[in-house]
């Protein structure tokens, strides 16, 4: 414990690196994240899926706060083995047992499984199963087949997106091992107006819901950044942290695995307040004010959270920062992408900003300019002038992501929680 907290001190003064104290103190204590969860009262809760992980753990978070529930997570994200424990350091005591009442993780697809041994996990929420990270993950059908090994774990519930078939039907072989099911969904009408990704996964015959009538939470109407979900059967209005339907969806997640948590305990108007406290996750829609001016990030790692984002983006936005590095190893699923949002790219970075420039240059995008190196790229970005409407945007994967908050000092390992 010692030498992870100072692991994470000296890290702290230079920013970012916060996989690195978990590595420190999961290399001297193996058993560590075992030891840390086994007295919580409420146990462990996973959520994992595609896209949309980190906003739904963070909701999820924040409506069970509302009703006075103690809970730990990891808010930036971090959700490997070495990334939990990096969390953890910032609140456990020296003997190693969280103290809050239940642990609610995000946890990546390829690495539940191994989490689920150590953490034993007595709820599952699972949000979608799209096309992802094709350099790990290789086709939808292998991530399923990760997916359902841990929630086969689950003795308590198993909450899954009831427009995904691919998760329905997964929820339909899982069926008898012990938890209790419930699904969340979008409205039929609703969901065809919104982005095919939502539904459709990695089947194209999937875009049409046909979700069960009998889901315990449905998104039935958006407005802007105001969403309203039956929750069994009662309306609610909940504010969203950022514009998008697909926010609404992960809401609607949320608040389907904090009724199944709380049972009689659950308040829809504390839900409510609960969603409407919250802000936008580490990166994904977040606001950073910078000198004055509002920069909007969104962050992207495969075809659909790209498309999601950009299909809600105000058309051409005026000034627009793209960096893409080798986080993206390869960057070509880029081009069966809808970039016509884009009218043009002001400052284009990353290692990988030649091949995006090939790739807007097809769809006639013009970029202003090309800067391989961050910080100058950031710095000529920066010294653009206030845009006359809207926000500076800035579309990034992951890493540059991180790399980005750093440069504009934001040096926080945790994020809020």
């Amino acid at each position: 414990m010692l030498a992870g907290r100072l692991a994470r001190a000296i890290l702290r003064l230079r920013g970012g690196g916060s996989a690195v104290p978990g590595r420190v103190l999961l290399a001297l204590s193996p058993r560590f994240l075992s030891r840390a969860v086994e007295r919580m009262p409420l146990g462990v809760v996973f959520v994992s899926g595609s896209n949309g992980k980190s906003t739904t753990t963070h909701m999820l978070v924040s409506i069970l706060r509302a009703h006075g529930v103690s809970v730990f997570s990891n808010p930036t994200g971090a959700n490997l083995p070495q990334g939990i424990a990096s969390a953890m350091l910032a609140t456990v005591p020296l003997g190693g047992r969280l103290r809050e009442e239940v642990a609610v993780l995000e946890v990546d697809e390829a690495f539940g499984p191994r989490l689920a041994r150590q953490l034993a996990p007595h709820s599952v929420l699972l949000v979608n199963l799209q096309v992802d990270q094709l350099n790990r993950f290789y086709e939808p059908a292998r991530v399923a087949g990760m997916l359902e090994e841990f929630a086969r774990v689950a003795t308590g519930h198993l909450v899954v997106n009831g427009d995904d078939q691919n998760l329905v039907a997964l929820a339909d072989r899982v069926a008898g091992s012990g938890a209790v099911r419930s699904e969340f969904a979008v409205e039929p009408a609703l969901l065809q107006s919104g982005p095919a990704w939502l539904a459709r996964g990695d089947n194209p015959a999937l875009a049409t819901s046909t979700a069960r009538r009998d889901a315990a939470v449905t998104v039935e109407s958006l407005d802007g950044r105001a969403a309203t979900l039956s929750v069994a059967g009662n309306r609610v209005t909940v504010s969203l942290p950022a514009r998008g339907l697909h926010y609404a969806v992960d809401a609607a997640a949320a608040t389907a695995m904090a009724l199944a948590l709380l049972s009689d305990r659950f308040d829809a108007g504390l839900a409510a307040e609960g969603l409407g406290a919250m802000e936008p996750v580490y990166g994904r829609g977040e606001v950073l004010h910078v000198n004055g001016e509002d920069i909007e990030l969104l962050t992207m790692k495969n075809p659909p959270s790209l498309q999601v984002n950009l299909d809600y983006l105000e058309p051409h936005p005026e000034q627009v920062f793209v960096a893409v590095d080798e986080g993206t190893p390869d960057p070509s699923w880029i081009y069966g992408s809808d970039l016509s949002r884009l009218d043009h790219v002001d400052v284009l970075t990353g290692t990988k900003a030649w091949q995006l420039a090939t790739r807007f240059a097809y769809d006639e995008i013009p970029v202003g300019q090309i800067i391989p190196e961050l910080a100058p790229a950031l710095d000529a970005f920066l010294a653009l002038p206030k845009p006359s409407r809207g926000v500076k945007t800035m579309i990034v994967n992951y890493e540059q992501m991180m790399l980005v908050r750093k440069q504009l000092g934001f040096l926080e390992l945790e994020g809020r929680s």
